[in-house]
């Protein structure tokens, strides 16, 4: 009894170590990697046009739809089963080729409807190249699967930091060369070429595919399931672009996205990262609910200690953020930043429920999620569109409680956690970030009228990033304790 005691100890152990070095590796390099590619993705902006992000936020429309069926989530099913045999991964590795050809040519086929819809016959052009990043995508999803069972994160990490320098080089070298809309095509392209050669040579996953898939059910109901929950969110992150794409001009529609973009930052480019990782680590104690619904507390504290003071005050530093980051000609995307950033917090919560309830084995809930999310949000999409670009801005306000909330009382049971839980977690990163926006406001209107807007973005993080400090290590000391402790070890 004492031996079985301690080695499952050493199993938990071994298991936080693990779970320590792959948030330290994925995560970490995500922020060492984006902090780079930000800085030629700002440039970028500032070079181009809001018609050019216009015209690619409509070929993504498409590329997003059917890189929801990319077979990502065949790759999931192998992460998430015990064991696997070698035959078995062969399977997988020939039908993600298989589906990623199919793809290419419903793209290439499906680009002059999608022109049409959109009234930009550009948009055709732009598909038609944009189909290159299929081929590369098997190459990519097969061998991360293989590392991510492993929890071998470190590697990835190493490859996604080096292809996220040659997409930024990509980007940076279209933009000074007059590429316009194009320089949007190409630096995908070069990113994912470059990952899925990485990717193939840090798994060491050269073999040959497998074409006979008897006795490959298994794997392909997960993955149709996964697919099947992905499709939704498509419906649910898309209609928005799908439906003021039909509305707005190109130079509209570029507002309104680039506006989501530099709200999206942080659930985007932080959380998925964690989300790899925790649905990995979800799988390992599956079997443990008590403890999936801890861990899945604990990631809520954490990341919102870091994205309230985000949201909030992206909110009310929105117009000199804009000016500073994005330049005169984007000055338009102040009031939509605003109104977007609002909507976050919830966004945030609600994207951590996948990986917990698809690592206990139940895909079908994050599906029905991401069912009614198409349905929620579309409708909001739908009303708020005829009040223009901040209409539809405000439809996210509105709309993402109430899809939280259904989600919520769908999943949490699932995962051995409620939502008590979850407020109590929230509620102190909330509080502080909520005093802190308040303060932040008086002090942006007890400034000079026209100071110029460095200097005042400068004052109101200074003055945010203070207070939020203070407020939590005066009054939210036992969350700063954990916090600071996780970091630490």
């Amino acid at each position: 009894m004492e031996s079985t005691a301690n080695q499952t100890k050493k199993g938990g152990e071994s298991l936080k170590n693990q779970v320590r070095s792959a948030v330290i590796w994925r995560s970490g390099t995500q922020i060492v990697g984006q902090l780079i590619t930000w800085a030629a993705t700002f440039l970028v902006i500032r070079i181009l046009n809001p018609a050019d992000y216009g015209l690619f936020a409509m070929t993504q429309v498409v590329l997003v739809l059917l890189n929801m069926l990319n077979g990502y989530g065949l790759a999931s099913g192998l992460i998430q089963r015990e064991s696997i045999s070698a035959r078995e991964k062969r399977q997988l590795f020939g039908m993600l080729i298989l589906l990623n050809l199919v793809l290419a040519a419903i793209q290439i086929a499906g680009a002059p409807l999608a022109a049409a819809y959109f009234r930009q016959p550009m948009v055709a052009d732009l598909l038609r190249v944009q189909a290159l990043l299929y081929l590369t995508t098997p190459f990519i999803a097969f061998p991360f699967a293989l590392l991510s069972r492993e929890m071998e994160f470190r590697r990835q990490a190493q490859v996604n930091f080096a292809s996220a320098i040659a997409g930024a080089a990509a980007a940076l070298g279209g933009a000074f060369s007059g590429l316009g809309v194009w320089t949007l095509v190409l630096a995908p392209v070069v990113l994912f070429s470059v990952r899925a050669i990485g990717m193939m040579w840090a798994a060491r996953a050269w073999m040959w595919p497998s074409f006979n898939f008897r006795g490959a059910g298994g794997l392909a109901r997960y993955g149709g399931l996964m697919a099947t929950g992905q499709l939704f969110w498509f419906v649910q992150s898309e209609a928005d672009v799908f439906i003021g794409g039909r509305y707005f001009d190109p130079h509209l529609l570029g507002i309104y996205t680039t506006s989501l973009f530099l709200t999206q930052i942080f659930v985007s480019k932080f959380v998925p990262p964690v989300n790899e990782v925790a649905f990995s680590a979800y799988s390992r104690i599956q079997n443990d609910r008590s403890a999936v619904g801890y861990a899945f507390v604990k990631s809520v504290r954490v990341i919102m200690v870091a994205a309230m003071p985000f949201y909030l005050g992206l909110a009310v530093t929105a117009q000199p953020l804009v000016a500073v980051v994005l330049g005169d000609k984007w000055v338009e995307a102040g009031d939509v930043v605003r109104l977007l950033a609002l909507a976050m917090p919830f966004m945030t919560v609600q994207i951590l429920f996948a990986p917990a309830s698809d690592a206990m084995g139940r895909p079908g809930i994050s599906a029905r999620n991401s069912a009614t999310g198409a349905v929620v949000l579309s409708l909001g999409f739908l009303i708020g569109v005829h009040w223009g670009v901040s209409g539809l801005a405000l439809s996210w306000i509105l709309a993402y409680p109430i899809y939280l909330y259904i989600c919520g009382r769908r999943t949490l049971p699932v995962i051995g956690t409620d939502w008590r839980a979850i407020g109590s977690a929230a509620a102190p990163p909330v509080i502080a970030a909520s005093a802190m926006a308040a303060l932040v406001l008086l002090v942006s209107h007890a400034l000079p009228p026209g100071m110029a807007a460095l200097p005042e973005l400068a004052i109101l993080v200074a003055t945010g990033a203070a207070s939020y400090a203070a407020w939590m290590l005066l009054f939210a000391r036992a969350t700063v304790r954990e916090v600071w402790a996780l970091v630490r070890r």
